[in-house]
């Protein structure tokens, strides 16, 4: 079937994106689903800095590529073996497919599924082959099985979380990667108790969402971070206790004056390593410093060994909140229902296809915290 996508042809790609247009909107040939796939309109997709990254260069992929990674959208047909979904089904997709039988998935890590993993790095869904091309007959790579800058997307059943159809989808769009990545870190990664304090640092949708994830879980001391004001604003207003500036030069000292000696966990969602060094600067003794941030590959962060042992500090990565999807989706969704998590204050506008590049721009300068393109 024909639909139309926004490809990235080549990378990197200078700015403004408005005026380089790194995605052409075209018409491209989408593949039927095949056994263990799925075909689904896509209803709402976020603009997200993984994607940026990849047209900027900081994460390389095959090229010609579809984007899009956080979406949501609605069932239209079944490939082979699918028989827990229905046409009609409203689904949220995740931007890693969990094969539920490697070692990670078993352990209860679906995060790292190992097949799921590699399917991403080739550009591939979960079972192997790509279902997109171009009129020439070029075959398409997928990013993360998903490929959500399209109108309608082939993916893995295994990349799919069906969800309650009276959810907004553009809403629901924002938990498959933001939400996810974000609360995920709080909950799962840090493990967050009623009482502790929590900073932020980088306050975009996955730093926001991870302020809200401390909110939820109790979390007595909330510190927002980052380079606008505009941003602790926000933060300030969905639960967030105390807002800094990230270029404040004693910014150091003044977390740690408002917390007694620093927080007990520092998270970094900003994908720069000065803000990872600022979050480990400003966690306590004995305290926890996570990242779910993702820096350019070449990035190098320096601490002093000694630290670590003589203040017993601990350092995680964080990669998709390390979330298992068809548990923590659904229980998240229940949050937002119950008005504890809100989702919905992380939506700065929503936009046609047409003018992604334009919204790339406003992603790039710090403008949006998530913009969406609905279909």
């Amino acid at each position: 079937m024909k639909i139309r996508a926004a490809v990235l042809r080549s990378s990197p790609v200078s700015r403004p994106y408005a005026e380089t247009r790194p995605l052409t909107i075209e018409s491209v040939e989408l593949a039927p689903p095949q056994r263990g796939e799925v075909l689904i309109k896509v209803a709402a997709v976020g603009l997200c800095h993984s994607d940026l990254s990849v047209i900027n260069g900081d994460r390389p992929r095959q090229i010609p590529m579809v984007l899009g990674h956080e979406a949501a959208g609605i069932v239209e047909a079944l490939g082979e073996g699918v028989d827990d979904l229905v046409p009609g089904d409203h689904v949220v997709m995740s931007f890693v497919p969990t094969c539920g039988v490697c070692p990670s998935c078993m352990e209860g890590r679906a995060q790292l599924c190992g097949p799921g993993q590699a399917a991403n790095g080739a550009g591939t869904l979960l079972g192997g082959g790509r279902r997109l091309a171009c009129d020439d007959g070029t075959d398409l790579y997928h990013l993360c099985g998903i490929s959500g800058f399209g109108d309608h997307a082939v993916v893995s059943r295994r990349s799919i979380v069906k969800i309650d159809k009276e959810m907004s989808l553009v809403d629901a769009a924002l938990f498959g990667c933001a939400v996810m990545t974000g609360v995920g870190t709080i909950v799962n990664t840090c493990n967050v108790r009623p009482g502790q304090s929590v900073a932020v640092v980088g306050l975009g949708g996955v730093g926001l969402s991870a302020v809200m994830g401390a909110v939820a879980t109790g979390a007595d001391r909330i510190i927002a971070i980052d380079l606008a004001q505009q941003k602790l604003d926000l933060a300030l207003s969905v639960g967030a206790t105390d807002g800094f500036l990230a270029s404040d030069p004693d910014i150091v000292e003044k977390v740690k004056a408002a917390t007694g000696g620093g927080v007990d966990h520092a998270v970094e969602m900003a994908g720069s390593a000065p803000a990872f060094e600022l979050a480990y600067k400003i966690t306590r003794r004995g305290g926890t410093t996570a990242t779910g941030g993702l820096a350019n590959p070449n990035a190098r962060i320096s601490l002093p060994p000694v630290q670590l042992v003589g203040e017993e500090r601990t350092i995680k990565g964080s990669y998709m909140g390390s979330c298992v999807p068809l548990r923590d989706i659904p229980r998240f969704m229940a949050l937002y229902k119950r008005g504890r998590l809100p989702v919905d204050r992380l939506l700065s506008g929503t936009g046609p296809l047409e003018e992604i590049n334009a919204a790339l721009d406003r992603l790039d300068r710090g403008e949006v915290v998530r913009h969406v393109i609905v279909y």
